[in-house]
């Protein structure tokens, strides 16, 4: 197998950090952004949206997306479980995941695509190129209040985001925590729960991925 990955993006840290805690060991190429090599014919033919992480399975197959990727790397590894034991751990897990990734990296990556000119042109990822909209930074702002504001609340007496134990969920949150400073954010401030869950899950050697 291997891994198609770009070291700072929050995505494919996502998936290094799922491969990391399972303890498995995946070849990485690196696709440099920067450089746009997400968009060229080379790699469009591995994943045409242009996109990272892609997972080249042994089979030769391509999964271009997170959670398809976490979803079988635990069908080849399900120890230790990530994505939840139970149906119902299960579905909170898949259901907190989706929230993190709708609600919290979409709204840190409005802010970031329509402000930061490495964006310019670049308001979306993939093969189109769309125009930034500045008008849409203060709406993404406030919809990450109100995301890491959510979170806070969940995490008040809880030790992880979705299950009694880590899992995908909680990984996804660790990177787009720390994606908020991208946009010049700490959405650890004035959340005490959030910090605390913060600190043990940025404690744990997979957290380095």
């Amino acid at each position: 197998m291997r891994l198609f990955d770009f070291n700072r993006a929050p995505n494919p840290r996502r998936a290094r950090m799922f491969i990391a805690e399972k303890g498995i060991s995946i070849e990485k190429v690196t696709v440099d952004l920067y450089a746009m090599e997400q968009l060229r014919p080379e790699f469009l033919a591995v994943n045409p949206a242009g996109t990272v992480p892609v997972l080249e399975t042994d089979e030769g197959v391509y999964l271009t997306e997170t959670v398809a990727i976490a979803s079988y790397l635990e069908s080849l590894h399900p120890e230790p479980p990530l994505m939840g034991t139970t149906g119902i751990d299960k579905a909170q897990v898949l259901m907190w995941n989706n929230i993190v990734e709708q609600q919290g990296m979409a709204a840190i990556a409005e802010v970031l695509r329509n402000w930061s000119p490495g964006f310019a042109n670049r308001a979306f990822p993939g093969t189109v190129d769309y125009a930034q909209m500045p008008e849409l930074i203060e709406r993404g702002r406030q919809r990450m209040t109100q995301f890491f504001d959510l979170i806070e609340n969940r995490l008040k007496d809880r030790r992880f985001l979705a299950a009694d134990s880590y899992t995908l969920a909680d990984i996804s949150l660790l990177a787009i925590t720390e994606f908020a400073s991208w946009v010049r954010v700490n959405p650890l401030r004035g959340r005490p729960a959030l910090a605390a869950w913060h600190e043990a899950a940025s404690a744990r050697p997979s957290a380095q991925a």
